[in-house]
């Protein structure tokens, strides 16, 4: 049986994907040192999350998807040293999904220890909000977030953004406060191998056991996240996750939209101060509560003094207009460039194979 298990519940839009973008590659490495990443693949750890947090509709993301939790757990129960469960999604159960989940993992035999990466609550609004329009969202800025859904199937709100909601929730599950470690994210002047570096503290690893290459998960600017919000508004199927992911999150938002660059923003005024009220009321929970932390717990608080941004709200017709006209010409050419014949190049049409090897990833996925 495992010895313990760090279970990595988020919160989302706090490098999750960049620490995992570090784990998977290196799971037998990181089995060598005696940490485990239990599952068939990197997708049984978001499944499971939908499992624990009895999402009804969890059979229809893959015939495989229901098992998955209890997969997890029968290799956790199967393993002598420490593992590794790590998805940004289950932050959002309930009390009692939290507590059932530790408890069950618990009756396997492990002593479970609960890891969440925090960051200002600002920044994790703003970027929420953008991760809802990746994800087929329309709502304007001014409205999202405007209350805190009961439903544990619901991410991309105050429920599993909200360090102090969330901690309310999974503490308790855990009971012993030195085994919640909240990791605080690096300054803007550090490196972002830091994070990496204090998960690692957590988790009893050298952090050079693995590359801290990883990826960071760039913004889109004020014009370019209003423009996508309206053409979501025109956009008609995409409502399979793995659709939106690879045609709205990737295809368009990160590969065209995000390289334009762009000027950031802040919500308006209201949802500032909300942002801000929710940081100092984490910050407090967390000293009371006596949980661990790795960083430095004031990087949690919104600065008293932001810098001048545009509201989304600001951006008019003509901008995303010439943002749309831009797209337009852009998609044009890469159309026009992918239904041209190849040509074969010396030694193989290294490019024509690479297009057949994605095609057959992408009919693989689905």
């Amino acid at each position: 049986m495992a010895r313990r298990v760090f279970w990595h519940i988020g919160l989302p839009k706090t490098g999750t994907s960049y620490l995992q973008a570090i784990v998977w590659p290196h799971r037998e490495t990181l089995r060598e040192v005696g940490l485990l990443v239990p599952g068939r693949e990197r997708r049984d750890h978001l499944w499971a999350s939908l499992v624990v947090r009895e999402d009804p509709h969890v059979a229809r993301r893959n015939p495989r998807a229901p098992e998955s939790w209890e997969v997890v757990r029968r290799e956790i129960a199967a393993w002598p040293g420490d593992a590794l469960v790590s998805h940004e999604f289950f932050c959002s159960a309930t009390a009692e999904q939290a507590r059932a989940g530790v408890e069950a993992l618990e009756r396997d035999g492990a002593e479970v220890h609960v890891v969440v990466t925090a960051r200002e609550s600002l920044g994790l609004f703003t970027s929420s909000w953008q991760e809802h329009l990746k994800n087929k969202g329309t709502t304007r800025i001014g409205d999202y977030g405007a209350r805190v859904s009961p439903d544990p199937t619901v991410v991309w709100n105050w429920r599993a953004l909200d360090l102090g909601l969330v901690l309310e929730r999974w503490g308790p599950a855990v009971g012993d406060p030195a085994r919640v470690h909240v990791i605080t994210p690096p300054g803007r002047d550090r490196p972002r191998s830091e994070l990496w570096e204090r998960f690692c503290t957590v988790l009893g690893i050298d952090a050079a056991v693995a590359s801290a290459e990883g990826f960071p998960n760039a913004s889109m600017g004020v014009v370019e996240a209003e423009t996508l919000r309206r053409v979501n508004e025109r956009l008609e199927g995409f409502d399979r996750a793995f659709d939106r992911g690879v045609w709205i999150r990737s295809f368009l938002a990160d590969d065209r939209l995000v390289p334009r660059g762009g000027e950031p923003y802040w919500p308006g005024p209201e949802q500032v101060e909300d942002c801000r009220r929710r940081g100092e009321q984490a910050v407090a929970l967390v000293r009371e509560a006596g949980y661990h932390v790795v960083g430095d717990l004031e990087a949690l608080r919104v600065p008293a003094s932001l810098p001048e941004r545009r509201h989304p709200d600001s951006v008019t017709d003509a901008e995303v207009a010439a943002c749309a006209v831009d797209l337009v010409a852009d998609l044009l050419g890469e159309v026009r460039a992918r239904s041209a014949p190849a040509t074969p190049a010396p030694g193989g049409d290294r490019t024509s194979r690479l297009r057949r090897r994605l095609a057959a990833l992408l009919r693989r996925e689905r």
